[in-house]
Formats: structure tokens, sequence, C-alpha cells
């Protein structure tokens, strides 16, 4: 395992981190069996949400580092104000009262990484920034940032923070995968994956604001399942996150170029998937969710594979041979 370092976080922090949407409630015995293989793998960070499973999600993590007592060894990821289908919810107000929901149900009286889970362009960013200052302040929270914000809204949220003497987004929760969205899985969603990325992408090079990336393996795309004859025969179907947010002929073409570079180095398709993530000139967290401690392992032999600038130029298009 490879760990990496976020301001405001004093604990290494592994950069794959295991996602926390299939915790539930009712499956507690096999949710926290779930997590002792994955932390026995050098997992450190737990990524959540206020919204996952009703709040199930949260309990659970929160139980099972609790029964283990290893808080001072994790790092929380949670996220809230997200929207719901009556009104937007990213206001001081909404941040409030998820971030106690969730401290409450997690059992700690701090988390470790705050993430704003949608974004609210117009809103200022003042109040947000000065909202999420005073609970830092109040220890409530650690390092805070956002999920689905542009690159635009974060410099702009850190120049206000400059500006006032204030703590500003140590990290930022995009879409970032070898594959190119080309339709959005559920509204609101930001990417920096392909062409369309590329300036997002440089400034996250130049800033080096830690970036976790969610869909790395874009949906299962990537997931070793599937080759191009595969995917191409899938119907398209709005729930078929693979097909309806990834099927193209430019993905089909990176599809193609994974299973083939895969096999010369004796890897998986997934595990080549991630490490074209991970050897980015970025300071990224890939945020998978393993079904076992075994797949978790699998994933985190991403953060071994070294790829060359040319392998990596390749394997998005970007040159016509690897070497």
């Amino acid at each position: 395992m490879d760990y990496g370092t976020v301001p405001g976080i004093d604990k290494p922090v592994s950069r794959v981190a295991q996602g926390g949407d299939m915790l539930r409630t009712d499956q507690q015995a096999q949710s926290f069996e779930l997590l002792d293989a994955v932390f026995a793998q050098g997992c450190t960070a737990f990524d959540n949400a206020h919204v996952y499973g009703g709040g199930g999600s949260e309990r659970v993590l929160g139980r099972w580092i609790n029964d283990r007592g290893i808080r001072g060894r994790v790092v929380i990821l949670t996220k809230g104000a997200h929207h719901n289908p009556d009104r937007r919810r990213v206001t001081p107000f909404d941040i409030a009262a998820d971030l106690y929901d969730s401290l409450a149900r997690l059992g700690t009286d701090h988390i470790d990484l705050y993430v704003l889970h949608r974004d609210d362009p117009s809103v200022p960013v003042g109040p947000i920034v000065e909202c999420l200052n005073e609970h830092r302040d109040a220890g409530r929270i650690g390092a805070f940032g956002g999920s689905n914000w542009t690159h635009r809204r974060i410099a702009e949220a850190n120049e206000y923070a400059d500006q006032h003497g204030l703590v500003g987004f140590a990290v930022s929760s995009p879409n970032f995968s070898l594959a190119e969205m080309v339709r959005e899985p559920w509204g609101e969603c930001v990417s920096i994956g392909g062409p369309a990325g590329a300036e997002a992408r440089a400034w996250y090079a130049d800033n080096q604001l830690a970036i976790f990336s969610w869909s790395t393996l874009a949906r299962g795309f990537f997931s070793g399942r599937f080759t191009r004859q595969d995917m191409e025969a899938r119907p398209a179907d709005d729930r078929d996150l693979a097909v309806y947010s990834f099927r193209s002929e430019d993905n089909l073409k990176r599809l193609d170029r994974v299973h083939e570079l895969a096999a010369a180095k004796g890897c998986t398709v997934p595990q080549l998937a991630l490490a074209w993530v991970l050897n980015q000139p970025l300071n990224v967290f890939a945020l998978v969710g393993a079904a076992s401690g075994e797949e978790y392992r699998a994933n985190a032999v991403a953060c071994d594979l070294k790829l060359t600038p040319a392998e990596l130029a390749w394997l998005d298009l970007q040159r016509d041979t690897p070497a």
C-alpha cells in the first residue's frame, strides 16, 4: 500500500480508499468482516456519506471503528449537503445539520475529512468557506473539500479563504478515470477525465490539491469482466452505467489497450486502469468499493505498478505505440 498526505490530517492516508456505500445495518456482521479484511490489507481511509443507506452506512462504519478501538488509526471521509428533490442544500444550515447527524451516527467527536457532496454555483463561496472554518475551529472537522465541484469554484473558494485569513479546501472529489464520461450517471457530476478535463487536470497538477476520485474504474467498465465485444453487445440501459455513461468508440479503444498491456505486464485489467490514475502527476487517491479483502488487496497492487509516460499516453489514445 502507498500512503499520501492531506493538509489538516495528521495520519497517513491510503492511496486506495474503501467506499462505504455497501455497508448495511441489517448485515452488520458481514460489514464488519469486510471492514476487518480491508483494514488488514493496509487501508486507512474510509469514504462515506450522509445519504448512503439512509444513514446506515455511517452507523456501521462508526460501530466498527469504535468496537475495534482504532479511531486514531483511520481517516474518516464523509460527505454532506447533498441536494434533495425539494431544494438545493449547500447552505450553512444544511451543512451543520448533516454534519451533526454524521458525527452522531459515526460515534465520534470529529470527522477527519468533511466533503460537500454537491455544489450550488448560484451560492457565493464566502459563507460556505466561513461555515466550514467555524466547524474546523470548533474541532468537529479536520480538513474539508468538495465533491463534484469544478476546479474553478474550488479556486474561487480558496482565493476567498486566502483573502480573509481562513483555511481553504484541501481536497476535491470528482470523477476521474481512464475512460471519458460521455453521459452523467446522475445529475450535476463533475469529471476531470478525457480531453474536456485537460484544463482541470493541469490546475490540479499545478496546485497538488488532493483528489479523491470516484468511479475510478468507470462504473465497472474496467472491472475486467468485459471486453470490447461484451460491451458492444450490452443493451443501452440507463441502469447499466458502464454502458450509459462510458460506452463510446474511444473508450472501447482504451479498453482494448488496457487488456493488451495488462496481459503484457502480467496484471489484471482493473489493476492497470487504477494504475493509470495513480501514475498521473497528481496528488490522487482512488475510491473503490471492494466487496472483499481479497478484492481490495488486488486493487492495492495498482499502487506498485509503474507506467511510463509513453504507456500512459498510449492508453489514453495520445500516441500510437506504448514505447
